[in-house]
C-alpha cells in the first residue's frame, strides 16, 4: 500500500511511501489500516503493488528457511512439499538458484508441472511411497533437510526421508498439527533435528525484517525468483478465495483486489 499520513515520531518511512509486510498484526482484509512503522519496508520501484502482495509473507518465508533455518548451499539435495504452492514455488526456485537439486511433493500431475517448470529436479506424486521414491532419486543417502508445510499427514514420511544428522522443518499444517512427538523417535531415525519455526520469530528484530526483505526484493528484481499471481478475487469476495484455497484449486499466490 502506500503511506497516507505517520505519526510525530516515525522516522523510517513517509507519506507517498510504497510499503508492504508480512506477519501480524491481523488486519490485511482492508482498504485502510493503521500499522506499526517499524513493520514496514520501503518497495523498489521495480516491483508492483500486486507482486509485493504476493511476495512478501511467503516471499520471507521462504527466505528464512532456506537462509536460516537451514543454509541450502550447492550442492545440497532439498525436499519441499507443497511444491506448486505459493511458499513452494518460491522455495523451488531459490533453492535451485543457490544451487541445490529439489525434490518436489505435490498432489496432481499438473501441479507437477508447475513445480518443474519452476526449478524442481524431481517430482513425486503424493506421499504414499515418498521415502522409497526419495531414496531412489538419491541413491540411498536421503536427503539433509525437509521442508513441509503439511504437518499431521506427512510428518511420518518426512521423517523417513532424512539422512542421518538431518533436519526436519514443519513450518505448516495444512493437514492438521503434528500430534505430540516421541523424542526417542529422531534418535531411531538418525540423530534428527526437529524445528517448528515461524516468520514472526525471524523477523521479530527490525533488522532481520528488513535484510530479509532486502534479500527477497534482490532474488525477484534479478530474475531467479518469479512470484505467481495464478489467482485474484476481489476483496467482497475473500470467502470465496479462502473456499478456493481450502480445496486445493489455487496455485502460487493468490491476491484480493480492493
Amino acid at each position: 500500500g502506500t503511506v497516507r499520513a505517520v505519526g510525530a515520531d516515525v522516522q523510517d518511512v513517509k507519506v507517498g511511501d510504497r510499503v508492504a509486510y508480512a506477519a501480524g498484526p491481523i488486519g490485511a482484509y482492508a482498504t485502510d489500516r493503521v500499522i506499526s512503522a517499524d513493520r514496514l519496508v520501503k518497495l523498489p520501484d521495480g516491483i508492483d503493488d500486486q507482486t509485493a502482495a504476493a511476495m512478501m509473507l511467503q516471499g520471507l518465508t521462504a527466505h528464512y528457511l532456506l537462509r536460516r533455518t537451514y543454509p541450502v548451499k550447492a550442492g545440497d539435495t532439498v525436499l519441499v512439499h507443497a511444491a506448486a504452492g505459493g511458499v513452494g514455488l518460491i522455495l523451488c526456485q531459490w533453492a535451485k538458484h543457490l544451487g541445490a537439486t529439489v525434490i518436489g511433493v505435490v498432489s496432481t500431475e499438473a501441479k507437477a508441472e508447475l513445480a518443474r517448470a519452476h526449478g524442481a529436479a524431481h517430482v513425486i506424486l503424493g506421499h504414499d511411497r515418498l521415502a522409497a521414491e526419495v531414496k531412489r532419486i538419491t541413491g540411498g543417502a536421503m536427503v539433509p533437510v525437509v521442508y513441509d508445510s503439511v504437518g499431521k499427514d506427512t510428518f511420518g514420511a518426512s521423517l523417513d526421508c532424512l539422512a542421518p544428522l538431518g533436519l526436519m522443518v514443519t513450518y505448516g499444517n495444512s493437514s492438521g498439527p503434528v500430534p505430540p512427538v516421541d523424542l526417542g523417535v529422531l534418535s531411531a531415525k538418525g540423530s534428527l533435528f526437529l524445528t517448528r519455526p515461524t516468520l514472526a520469530t525471524y523477523t521479530a528484530s527490525r533488522h532481520d525484517l528488513v535484510a530479509g526483505a532486502e534479500d527477497l526484493f534482490a532474488a525477484v528484481q534479478s530474475g531467479a525468483v518469479k512470484i505467481r499471481v495464478n489467482q485474484t478475487f476481489a476483496l467482497k469476495d475473500a470467502a470465496a478465495a479462502h473456499t478456493a484455497l481450502e480445496a486445493r484449486q489455487t496455485t502460487g499466490s493468490t491476491v484480493l483486489i480492493p
